[in-house]
């Protein structure tokens, strides 16, 4: 599922590295406003409108603190999103990180609708969403 995303979307992928060591990686994709993509299946295809750039996936071993990898992942985000015009980031924050999250401008969304794709994320998932 991650090839594919790749596949799909290559400049949406990134990897974080400091000293020639991988400490870490993002993927994201553009996709539609309050709908949260599967989290264990294939996405086929990207939508021909998307409204955001959705955060797929984010990863940081513990040594990547003191690199400032979390601002550098939303400044690369919010270029990438600027590239193809589009005006929002989505991401579902799931072990409690939505204060993170919330630090770069992101806010959770409420709505009943996405309950259910939600809750395969885990139980402490949120949907956010932040303008570029």
């Amino acid at each position: 599922m991650l090839a594919e995303k790749f596949r799909l979307f290559p400049q949406g992928c990134f990897i974080f590295e400091s000293d020639k060591a991988i400490l870490g990686y993002a993927i994201s994709h553009p996709w539609t406003l309050r709908a949260i993509p599967p989290l264990d299946g294939f996405l086929n295809e990207l939508p021909k409108a998307p409204e955001c750039l959705y955060l797929h996936d984010a990863a940081l071993l513990p040594e990547a603190r003191g690199h400032s990898a979390s601002p550098r992942l939303i400044e690369e985000l919010r270029r990438v999103a600027t590239s193809i015009d589009l005006h929002w980031l989505a991401l579902a924050s799931v072990y409690q990180t939505y204060l993170l999250w919330g630090r770069f401008g992101f806010s959770t969304v409420q709505d009943p609708a996405l309950a259910d794709k939600l809750s395969s994320y885990g139980p402490t998932a949120k949907y956010m969403t932040a303008p570029v």
